[in-house]
């Protein structure tokens, strides 16, 4: 007999393994906070890994789909600094092992996979208990509660679900980045569209940064990086946009003006995202009938693992639960097994890119392993 799955999230890791389970004919139900997949917009460009993220689509048998999603010319990289002067240009010849596409034309393609009766949207966890044998109650805000055998914690870096497994919460890293876009950047931002290229821009210095990435139809997707305390972005004003671009402008006094204008010239307001992580290594004890995956396990600092990390969690959790149908103890062990040293090295690769990106040496150290990773992978760096 297999066990039913309840997936709280709807995310790109919970979305992969409702998939990976129903092409194994395991029911599954997820339960999303949002009120439908359209609630929100879904973020801007991802880069899908052929060792995780393209092997978690495989595996739910979207691949091909995939592939058609792929924006062209968006693994190019060059990394600048605060002058303009570019220190590093690499083109997308198109041979490269991470390709990029919309987050939110993703998460389409494994919603229209899945049964349409699988999401409940509307569906916010105010908490979540357990109830002895490996079973779990979840309660949500509407008032109804569900009890289940095998319970997945898939919502993120605010998890309901992870305080079933462990007492870890997340810190802030001491960066933050300021979200903001431009459009039609060629025609009405051309300084800026050319500072950026045609893929992703670094332009960095110890402690801030600009990056950015060309996104389709010429808009420029930038985020400002800035290492400051909590109460600094807090005294940040962004119910006035004007006025918050202008105190973030200030951060970068000195920089050229095709760079600081990713930042002044956005035509959307600035949008805060305080940049927060879980203990490296975090892992628990197993606990019967629960685990969790993405970022609800392994939240880390951007590195371009997050989303391929989530899918590939999915996916292995999936063919985990496939291969002991009835086992659900033997299952989430043989997941999480493997699991914990996966996060843990790929947590520690996130810190450390973290720190050549905006520690004392940027951007030089940027530079030196993007050179290194070119040398020794052409065709796989990051």
């Amino acid at each position: 007999m297999t066990t039913p799955v309840t997936i709280i999230g709807a995310g790109l890791g919970g979305l992969t393994l409702a998939r990976v389970l129903h092409l194994h004919g395991i029911p599954a139900t997820i339960y999303e906070a949002e009120a439908s997949p359209t609630a929100r917009t879904q973020g801007g460009l991802l880069d899908i890994h052929d060792h995780n993220g393209q092997l978690a689509l495989k595996a739910a048998g979207l691949f091909e789909e995939f592939l058609g999603l792929v924006h062209p010319g968006g693994e190019a990289s060059r990394v600048l600094d605060m002058d303009g002067t570019v220190l590093l240009d690499e083109p997308d010849d198109g041979t490269g092992g991470r390709p990029e596409v919309h987050r939110g034309a993703l998460r389409r393609v494994l919603l229209d996979s899945l049964p349409a009766d699988t999401i409940r949207w509307g569906h916010r966890v105010t908490a979540a208990r357990p109830l002895g044998y490996g079973r779990h109650e979840v309660a949500f805000a509407d008032g109804v509660t569900v009890e289940t055998a095998l319970l997945v914690g898939a919502d993120g870096a605010w998890s309901r679900i992870r305080p079933l497994l462990s007492d870890a919460e997340p810190d802030y890293t001491g960066t933050a980045f300021i979200e903001t876009c431009l459009f039609d950047g060629d025609t009405r931002h051309p300084a800026a569209a050319k500072a950026v290229g045609g893929g992703s821009l670094f332009a960095l210095a110890p402690g801030k940064g600009i990056q950015a990435h060309r996104e389709s139809g010429g808009t420029l997707h930038a985020y400002v990086a800035l290492s400051r305390p909590q109460d600094w972005l807090a005294g940040v004003d962004f119910t006035d946009p004007a006025a918050a671009r202008a105190r973030i402008a200030q951060e970068f006094d000195g920089w050229v003006p095709e760079l600081t204008a990713l930042i002044t010239d956005g035509d959307t307001p600035p949008v805060p995202r305080p940049i927060f992580a879980l203990p490296v290594g975090h892992r628990w004890d197993r606990v019967p009938g629960v685990t969790l995956l993405g970022d609800a396990a392994h939240l880390m600092p951007p590195s371009g693992e997050g989303a391929n990390l989530a899918m590939y969690d999915g996916a292995e959790l999936g063919r985990a639960i496939a291969a002991h149908p009835g086992d659900v103890q033997a299952a989430l062990g043989e997941y999480e097994q493997a699991l914990f040293p996966r996060a843990a090295a790929a947590a520690t690769e996130a810190a450390r890119i973290h720190e050549l990106c905006f520690g004392e040496n940027a951007p030089r150290s940027l530079v030196d392993f993007f050179t290194n990773a070119i040398a020794s992978h052409p065709n796989h760096w990051t």
